[in-house]
């Protein structure tokens, strides 16, 4: 009996040191017990709560218990700071806006008057035709004649837009008139208007000068329809400026477009500087084969001193409008004879060079100028043709008549300027 009561006591100690079997897949699977604590941890973050209603406690100062600052503590706050931020920026840009455009252009000139600073220098308007007599041209030219009746004599011609002096009314619905260079004489009423806005430099932004022989003046800048057809030398006056075309002010105070190509652009008191002598013959060669009309100086009917007056103007050279008065400016040339015929040689007579010529019906020594010619190449020059219906190109060479009626040359361009 004890050795069986050893082996049990045995077989006791040794299942201490058995390992628990795995219970097996399918078979009862043990209950779990639940491990009751005596002692309750208690955890920082639950000590606000309160164990009777199982509620949170009171709210928490997140800038004093979690280190949060107040704009990451106030999540509801970061829109709205955007859109403040928002609306002050749009602030800022349209007060600079209006500070740059609006105020500092009439702040600064009234901070600055009187100093020497000349981006704050005011514009200094005077104005030339105050007087009541001016009046200006509205039609492309106008006879200027001797008397007032269209068969008097025809001294002159003016241009539009072109100032002149009223001096009184006359009959048969003209009146006396003194142009810029002095000549008196009669045009009808109809052409002029008494509004001078078109002709004053200091009201407007550009001067413009017609160079091509004649320009169209439209209402609108592309597709418009025909103001005024106006000639060379035309001069008017601009406040637009657009790529290829102007805005121009017309007499009577209307607008019209014009052109860029062909037109001389200037400042409003500018004139236009001297050019070589070759520019001034390619000017008088496109009045080729026009009409001739007595001192008419337009492309629809032109003479010799007109086309010269014109020509000399668009170029540089300042010069008075009637024959007599041409054959004193300039430089006078006198070309050396030919050695052994005593002969004028015509290679002294240059391009640009003014001929002024004696009758043909008169004889040697009449010293009285009767017409006039321009030299445009060498034995080339510009006159009227002996029927006297139009201007056109003549040529000559030494021992030509025409080289005994020479009375005068004059030489208008500087042989300086090339």
């Amino acid at each position: 009996m004890k050795k069986r009561e050893n082996s049990e006591g045995n077989s006791g100690i040794f299942k201490i040191f058995e390992r628990k079997k795995k219970p097996v897949v399918g078979g009862e699977i043990p209950p779990k017990t639940i491990r009751h604590l005596e002692r309750p941890v208690k955890l920082p973050f639950l000590t606000d709560m309160n164990e009777g209603d199982q509620q949170y406690g009171s709210a928490e100062d997140m800038q004093d218990k979690w280190g949060l600052s107040e704009k990451q503590a106030n999540i509801g706050g970061e829109q709205k700071r955007k859109i403040v931020g928002f609306i002050i920026a749009l602030a800022f840009f349209i007060l600079l806006i209006a500070g740059v455009f609006y105020i500092l252009p009439r702040v600064l000139p009234g901070l600055f008057r009187g100093t020497n600073i000349e981006l704050f220098v005011e514009p200094v308007i005077n104005l030339e035709y105050q007087d009541p007599s001016f009046r200006v041209v509205k039609e492309s030219t106008a006879a200027l004649m001797a008397a007032p009746s269209p068969d008097s004599k025809r001294l002159a011609e003016v241009l539009y837009n072109e100032p002149v002096t009223y001096i009184s009314d006359s009959e048969n619905g003209y009146c006396k008139i003194k142009t810029s260079d002095g000549i008196t004489g009669y045009v009808r009423q109809s052409s002029l208007v008494e509004k001078m806005d078109s002709v004053e430099p200091d009201i407007h932004q550009y001067k413009l000068i017609v160079s091509d022989p004649s320009k169209n003046i439209m209402t609108h800048a592309s597709n418009g329809t025909l103001i005024k057809k106006v000639m060379m030398n035309t001069v008017l006056y601009a406040d637009i400026k657009r790529e290829g075309v102007y805005q121009v002010a017309l007499p009577g105070g209307d607008n019209g477009w014009i052109g860029s190509s062909g037109v001389i652009e200037l400042p409003t008191r500018g004139e236009t500087q001297e050019v070589s002598s070759r520019y001034f013959v390619s000017s008088v060669l496109t009045f080729v084969n026009s009409k001739y009309i007595e001192n008419g100086m337009s492309i629809d009917g032109a003479s010799v001193n007109g086309v010269v007056f014109v020509s000399a103007e668009v170029n540089g050279i300042q010069i008075p409008r009637t024959m007599e008065e041409q054959a004193k400016a300039g430089i006078e040339v006198i070309p050396e004879p030919d050695a052994v015929t005593g002969k004028i040689m015509i290679d002294q007579i240059l391009p640009g060079d003014i001929i002024f010529l004696a009758s043909p019906k008169k004889g040697a020594g009449n010293k009285e100028i009767y017409e006039m010619a321009v030299c445009t190449d060498t034995g080339t020059l510009f006159m009227v043709s002996p029927a006297r219906t139009t201007v056109r190109l003549r040529e000559f060479k030494s021992g030509d008549s025409i080289c005994e009626r020479i009375i005068t040359i004059r030489r208008l361009f500087s042989s300086r300027i090339t």
